[in-house]
């Protein structure tokens, strides 16, 4: 039986990130694309529930089966999944990103989220981001759509736990050549410094503009942000459960009567 990958992502069908990856995943099996119909860049995790998801057929390269939808990502491999496969992936990745995905970034990632909503359903998933470059060098997804697809031959031969998707961040192409391998990391803590612009429309009213700097908080050595910033890959296991285990035996000794009485 035939592989078969779904991908989805967070900058659009049109996005060339999105492109490169259904093209390099074909030379491993049947791809199927659903992806949202505009950016859905920092929407996170959402999903559409009270209007109706439309899907049309797209073109995104030869022997690749594409779909856009009026959605999110999350949305885009539910649908897939339950609606317009007639099986369920062997694979869901998601992106290639135009820019990273590091450290806590993860939890307003639409690209991250399709890939943890193909965990969700039990299929091994990635999200695959690629670093951007300096600025006004053009994106180059070569790389990273070559690494997806070593990756996805290797998913299916080692499989990942249920509920655990991988997070890829690739740095960007060097001039003097690949990068220095692969590290395995953990997420860091991202902030950002001077988040909002205040600016002024015509009418003398303010309003904000979300911008802001990237700080790592946490720069230890096993980070992604470190990995990516001394050019490696870095791959991340990730998972939804948010449940902190530990802390349930601190809280069951906790007394807890009193907030069960009037006040």
């Amino acid at each position: 039986m035939a592989l078969h990958i779904l991908i989805t992502n967070d900058d659009g069908y049109q996005a060339p990130g999105l492109r490169a990856l259904a093209e390099a995943l074909t030379e491993v099996g049947r791809v199927v694309v659903v992806a949202p119909d505009r950016e859905r860049s920092g929407g996170g995790h959402a999903i559409t529930a009270h209007k109706p998801l439309r899907v049309d057929p797209v073109d995104i390269g030869p022997g690749i089966e594409g779909y856009r939808v009026n959605g999110s990502p999350a949305d885009c491999v539910k649908l897939g999944i339950d609606a317009l496969l007639e099986r369920a992936p062997d694979l869901v990745f998601s992106g290639i990103n135009a820019g990273a995905n590091l450290g806590t970034d993860i939890l307003y990632s639409g690209t991250v989220s399709g890939a943890v909503e193909g965990a969700i359903y039990g299929v091994p998933s990635a999200a695959l981001s690629l670093v951007r470059g300096e600025e006004g060098e053009p994106e180059n997804y070569s790389e990273a759509a070559a690494f997806a697809v070593r990756l996805a031959r290797l998913l299916m031969e080692r499989g990942l736990p249920e509920g655990i998707l991988l997070n890829v961040n690739v740095p960007a192409p060097r001039a003097e050549g690949p990068g220095n391998g692969v590290r395995i990391t953990r997420l860091g803590v991202r902030r950002y410094r001077d988040v909002f612009h205040r600016r002024t429309d015509p009418r003398g009213k303010a309003y904000y503009w979300l911008a802001g700097r990237a700080v790592d908080l946490d720069q230890g050595p096993d980070t992604d942000a470190s990995a990516v910033r001394e050019g490696y890959i870095s791959v991340t296991p990730i998972h939804f459960d948010l449940t902190h285990h530990e802390m349930i035996q601190t809280l069951k000794g906790w007394d807890w009567s009193f907030l069960l009485s009037p006040a």
